[in-house]
């Protein structure tokens, strides 16, 4: 694998956009666009929807199908979401990648969190700064660049920016699906690692919820006709804490209980929330078993208990193909002074969902930074143009041949 003449001029090109690339990244932190502010995410797609225009191809709005979630009270609510962003380039092309990003964040309307700000070492606070308002201007700027390269023709590709990532991918699951099948290798842009390491293997992620039914009464008239969900509930959410520790990789978090009313009244409904991290399918199989077991001792006279949810997002091995790809991209990273590195990771992201489609995929070629889902969340201003070079020179040395797509598509087997 060689640098070209070619190569660098693209290079020199986002060297020069520096302000562009991190300005608009910070103009869009300012639109407040949690996963379940309609409005916000609205606002967040008209704004990125002229940016992806500027590429070649065909730019189209995705409606998604409404999810469902389960409400305080138990019943099912249908949630609806904004349509998902899709650019088509050149796709006769021989070699095919997808590009994914989420424009959802974790911070709701009325957060208070929209501003970036300088902090005294250099990096920028904001909300969605890294993950990955800065990850999706990234990938655009790269984009843009490798348009410019003699051997663009040679690769097409499709971005996918959806709006629900933070929640799971809910809706647009069955988009990421099928366009992985179409692809040869993936690049999703959440946030690098921890020193700007890439995610190797990834945990499988699932969300559930219980609703506990008992029987409503007055809490000293009648205390003894009443079935008290709460401590059904609570009880419950004991025993599955208890799966911690008894399978190597398999985590319980047990998230929050809903619930409960007047103090002299026997409350009848409660929800358990929770999710579970697991390392594979068969750890899947034993914690479900697990789940269930426990969802079956809670019923009683007078309670009942109902599973809802499921695993989402299966886990994402470092498989031969995925071992291929990061090694190649490695060596991309060493033609212009990045030192590569990758670590496991438990978190999960739209790269579990294109993996599972069959698609190997490098998923954190966003931004430098870290303290995400807090407050506290930052970036690197000097990792935009950065990750940005990385991307250019990635593409174009999969368009050049040098990284065999579709060979590392086949080790997937």
């Amino acid at each position: 694998m060689q640098l070209t003449t070619q190569d660098l001029s693209i290079l020199e090109r986002l060297s020069g956009e520096k302000d562009e690339i991190l300005g608009r990244a910070v103009e869009w932190c300012a639109l407040s666009s949690g996963s379940r502010n309609l409005p916000g995410l609205e606002a967040q797609r008209a704004a990125l929807e002229p940016v992806l225009a500027e590429l070649p191809g065909e730019v189209e709005n995705v409606a998604l199908a409404d999810s469902h979630e389960v409400a305080a009270d138990g019943s099912l609510k249908a949630q609806p979401h904004p349509p998902a962003l899709m650019a088509t380039v050149r796709p006769e092309a021989l070699v095919q990648v997808v590009l994914t990003g989420h424009y959802d964040t974790v911070y709701p309307a009325g957060t208070g969190f929209t501003e970036v700000r300088a902090r005294a070492d250099g990096a920028l606070n904001g909300p969605g700064l890294a993950d990955m308002k800065g990850g999706i201007s990234v990938m655009l700027a790269a984009l843009r660049a490798f348009e410019g390269h003699p051997d663009h023709a040679r690769l097409g590709y499709r971005v996918l920016l959806s709006p629900d990532e933070e929640i799971g991918s809910l809706a647009s699951a069955p988009v990421l699906a099928r366009l992985a099948r179409g692809g040869q290798v993936g690049l999703t842009y959440e946030p690098a690692m921890a020193g700007g390491a890439l995610a190797a293997q990834r945990k499988g992620s699932g969300n559930f919820h219980v609703v506990v039914r008992g029987r409503a009464a007055h809490a000293g008239r009648d205390f003894d006709k009443g079935r008290n969900a709460i401590a059904a509930a609570a009880d419950l959410a004991v025993r599955l804490a208890g799966a911690n520790g008894q399978r190597e990789g398999v985590t319980l978090n047990v998230a929050r209980i809903d619930g409960g009313g007047p103090l002299n009244m026997v409350p009848d409904i409660a929800v358990v929330r929770f999710n579970i991290r697991l390392p594979d399918a068969q750890a899947g199989e034993w914690a479900l078993a697990y789940v269930r077991a426990q969802v079956e001792a809670t019923a009683a006279e007078g309670i009942a208990a109902e599973l809802h949810g499921g695993f989402t997002r299966p886990a994402k091995p470092f498989n031969p193909a995925q071992q291929q790809l990061f090694g190649a991209v490695k060596a991309a990273g060493a033609l212009i002074g990045q030192e590569i590195a990758w670590a496991p990771s438990g978190g999960v992201c739209e790269g579990n969902n294109l993996f599972a489609a069959g698609l190997p995929n490098v998923d954190t070629l966003g931004v430098r930074g870290g303290d995400i889902h807090s407050q506290d969340e930052y970036a690197w201003p000097e990792s935009f143009v950065e990750r940005a070079q990385l991307s250019a020179v990635i593409l174009a040395k999969l368009a050049s041949g040098e990284i065999p797509a579709a060979q590392i598509k086949a080790a997937m087997g």
